[in-house]
């Protein structure tokens, strides 16, 4: 029996993962605001749930994505960028989340690389870079940027995955 995943077949694509229709119109929601650059738009889907979270340093999710894109990161772009990967599903309190990218959806142990398929691994690699994959390796989870979207629709959050998260 050949494993799933092995030299002698191709890598296999990530698993599909069904969206909740409340998280599709959130998801579409916020790409069209992502589209037309609108950080204004995006901070009033956000505001739509007092849990949000887009920072770890108390300011506001609209001046916090000012200051992004000011230093050269475009929170839009990034954002459309996300939800171009799989989404992948993690339950939270019996809650069903959405996250982008799916990878981001695993728990730190199942994260690291020898753990992954060959496909996965490249991704992992593409996402986060060799100094992400080194924290992995600590036992870290994904610290790359990341969306979530709560199976009610309610955008949960928006984080670069800096180092003041844990």
């Amino acid at each position: 029996m050949i494993p799933d995943q092995s030299l002698t077949r191709p890598p296999q694509a990530p698993q599909h993962v069904e969206l909740a229709a409340p998280v599709v119109e959130t998801r579409d929601r916020l790409i069209k605001a992502a589209k037309v650059g609108s950080l204004s738009r995006m901070a009033r889907i956000a505001a739509e749930s007092d849990q949000f979270v887009s920072n770890f340093s108390g300011e506001s999710h609209r001046d916090f994505w000012d200051l992004l894109n000011r230093t050269g990161l475009d929170p839009t772009r990034k954002l459309r960028q996300l939800f171009e990967e799989p989404a992948g599903v993690r339950m939270v309190d019996g809650e069903r989340w959405y996250v982008w990218p799916d990878l981001a959806a695993l728990d730190a142990a199942d994260l690291i690389p020898e753990k992954l398929s060959f496909r996965e691994r490249r991704r992992l690699r593409e996402l986060i870079g060799e100094d992400g994959i080194a924290l992995v390796r600590q036992g870290r989870g994904y610290p790359g940027m990341r969306t979530a979207i709560a199976e009610d629709g309610r955008w949960l959050y928006f984080v670069l995955g800096l180092d003041g998260e844990d």
